[in-house]
Parts: structure tokens; C-alpha cells; sequence
């Protein structure tokens, strides 16, 4: 059956918009159809894709939380073993800080030092602390120029006795050369390390807060 377009065109041409219900068939199903169509279209466009938006926000944000619980669950099973390890982790420290000297037990390090050179009959040529600290967090840092003449058995001998001080010595830019005299002359940079005192702390703190503000400018 072929269907006559002309017909439909005229059809539509000539429907009376004041009264519907004289309409054909065809032209009412058309109608019904672009309503039924139109309707959800336009809720959609008006209220419903606002929903849809905030449906998928809450999506989000729930799973979000979800991620937040099981990290913090994970973080409460294992509190136990974080307490353990803080704890590990101050002792440690604390240990550390009591190798330490404190200012007054400083001129007793570097006669350790000087001492842990001559016990191995080796001879100071210079022995020259830095004028002035490098001041730390919650350490003061102290260079000292050090140059000795003697055998290489007793330079490394008085290497490990460095190193086995109560207190943290370290030596750095070694350098070892021969003398005229066929022994060997060493120089190298000490370091030792002393804790500040509460003092110390609260005013290198205060220069430090100072710095800041000063930067901000």
C-alpha cells in the first residue's frame, strides 16, 4: 500500500487548531506523539538533569568517604605497631642526642680528640677549632682543622679511635701526602657536634620565625 505524502501534507495544511477534535487520525497520533516525547525531554532539561548531577556528586563523594574510612581503619589496626615504632623511633633518638656533648663538655671532646692523636705517637702540626659554630635545628656543628705527621698504621689507628669516641666525631676532606723525612702528613677537617640548650633552641627558633616574617615582605 502506498502511502500518499500530498495527502498528509494537505491533511496537516488544513487542520483547524481551535478544534482538535475534528482532526484525521493521523495528525492526532502525530501530535500525541511529539507531546509524549516533548514532555520527558523537557522534564528532563528542567529537573532532571539537575538531579542526575547531584546523584553522581553524591556518587562521588561516597566513594571518597569509603576510600577515607578504609585508610583510616588501616590506620587504627596498625595504631598498635605505629606506638611501638614512635617509641623505637625515640629511643633511637635519644640515643643519638646522649652521643651528643652538651657546651660545657666540649673542650673535654676536643682534648679526646687531641689525646686519640698523641696516644698513637702521631705529632699535631695544627689542631685549630673554628672561630665560630654552624648553628643546626637543635645542634651546633664545630670544624676543626687538623693536620698530623707519623706513619700510616698510626693515622688509620687514630682514624677508629676517632671513631670509637662516646662521641660523634667525624673526619672529612682527608688529604695524605709524603714529608721530606719519609713519614706521612695528613690533614683533614674534624667535626664534632654538640645539643643546644633549651636557650639555644628558643632563640634559633625566634631567628627563624624572624627570617620568615623578613621574607615575606
Amino acid at each position: 500500500m502506498a502511502i500518499d505524502f500530498n495527502k498528509i501534507v494537505e491533511d496537516f495544511r488544513r487542520l483547524n487548531w481551535r478544534d482538535p477534535g475534528t482532526w484525521p487520525v493521523l495528525p492526532k497520533l502525530a501530535v500525541l506523539l511529539g507531546i509524549l516525547v516533548a514532555i520527558p525531554v523537557a522534564a528532563y532539561f528542567v529537573d532532571w538533569q539537575g538531579q542526575l548531577d547531584e546523584l553522581e556528586r553524591g556518587r562521588q563523594e561516597e566513594s571518597k568517604l569509603k576510600d577515607a574510612y578504609v585508610i583510616k581503619k588501616r590506620q587504627s589496626v596498625n595504631l598498635d605497631l605505629y606506638q611501638q615504632q614512635l617509641r623505637e623511633i625515640d629511643t633511637q633518638f635519644g640515643a643519638l642526642l646522649r652521643q651528643l656533648p652538651n657546651k660545657s663538655q666540649m673542650d673535654a671532646l676536643l682534648v679526646d680528640i687531641n689525646q686519640a692523636g698523641l696516644g698513637r705517637g702521631l705529632q699535631f702540626e695544627l689542631f685549630k677549632p673554628a672561630a665560630a659554630e654552624t648553628m643546626k635545628e637543635f645542634y651546633a656543628e664545630l670544624p676543626i682543622q687538623v693536620k698530623v705527621v707519623g706513619t700510616y698504621h698510626d693515622m688509620g689507628a687514630f682514624a677508629s679511635d676517632v671513631g670509637q669516641l662516646s662521641r660523634i666525631v667525624t673526619l672529612n676532606d682527608v688529604s695524605i701526602s709524603a714529608a721530606k723525612d719519609g713519614t706521612l702528613v695528613m690533614e683533614a677537617i674534624a667535626r664534632t657536634f654538640r645539643y643546644l640548650d633549651e636557650e639555644e633552641i628558643a632563640a634559633q627558633r625566634k631567628s627563624q620565625q624572624a627570617a620568615k616574617r623578613g621574607g615575606r615582605r
